[in-house]
């Protein structure tokens, strides 16, 4: 059985995450903020180490210290793993979905500009019932974080307002050592304006001025979200694949 493990005990396999790489951040994020879960198949001295915050897991380790019927009970949601965990992924889910994405670096300054007609700003602690009021279909935002207040108080966001409405945001989705990875949204009745450039960009310059790198992942069929990625100065890194255990793939949005 997988033992829960405390946040004092996650964060002293903090060098089990390190160094990190653009992408996921997941283990990491979980350290940094608090926010998440995680699991070990003993301690101390555990081999193999799952952490899971809103819903997105990380496996690592030894693929054979946990049995199926383990890890079960303890996943429904996007996992990031080595090709080694793969049979064991696919004994515990049978109907195991294969995500291919793609992941990209920001090598120098972001590019972008600020759409006439619409305010951009960094969001703070007064701005949790503007990200509250987000529709269900961009709130996923800000679940990272463990809610709208936690989100609005991490000065890890950008929101884009058009007449006092939050209409599109960026956030530090993971938040890892050396990079953070961005989550980008932009309320349907606004796509296409520029909106979440402005917003990626803007909070690309503050994570660099923090001494962090921007990174980026998507689906390989989210041509919207790859186009915003390369208009700020994203670039290739890598090819990647998250799988997906009892849920349906999410479909496109553009931003």
């Amino acid at each position: 059985m997988a033992l829960v493990l405390t946040p004092s005990q996650l964060t002293s396999l903090k060098p089990h995450f390190l160094p990190d790489r653009p992408g996921p951040l997941i283990g990491l994020h979980v350290i940094h903020t608090g926010h998440g879960h995680a699991w070990a198949d003993r301690w101390p001295d555990p081999r193999v180490i799952i952490t899971e915050t809103a819903g997105n897991y990380s496996m690592s380790g030894d693929p054979n210290a946990l049995p199926p019927d383990d890890l079960r009970p303890l996943i429904s949601g996007f996992i990031e793993a080595p090709d080694a965990f793969v049979p064991l992924l696919r004994a515990a889910f049978p109907d195991l979905i294969r995500w291919p994405r793609v992941i990209y670096s920001l090598p120098g300054a972001p590019h972008f500009t600020t759409p006439d007609g619409y305010t951009l700003r960094r969001l703070g602690a007064e701005d949790a019932g503007h990200l509250a009021n987000l529709s269900e279909e961009v709130n996923w935002i800000y679940k990272t974080w463990y809610g709208a207040e936690n989100m609005a108080a991490s000065d890890h966001a950008w929101g884009a307002f058009a007449d006092g409405q939050l209409v599109s945001v960026a956030n530090s989705f993971f938040v890892g050592e050396r990079y953070e990875d961005l989550g980008v949204v932009t309320e349907p009745g606004f796509r296409g304006r520029g909106l979440s450039v402005a917003c990626a960009g803007a909070l690309c310059a503050d994570i660099i001025a923090r001494g962090r790198m921007p990174s980026w992942g998507t689906s390989t069929d989210n041509l919207a979200s790859m186009r915003v990625a390369e208009k700020v100065g994203f670039v290739l890194e890598r090819w990647d694949v998250l799988y997906v255990a009892n849920l349906q793939i999410p479909e496109p949005s553009l931003s």
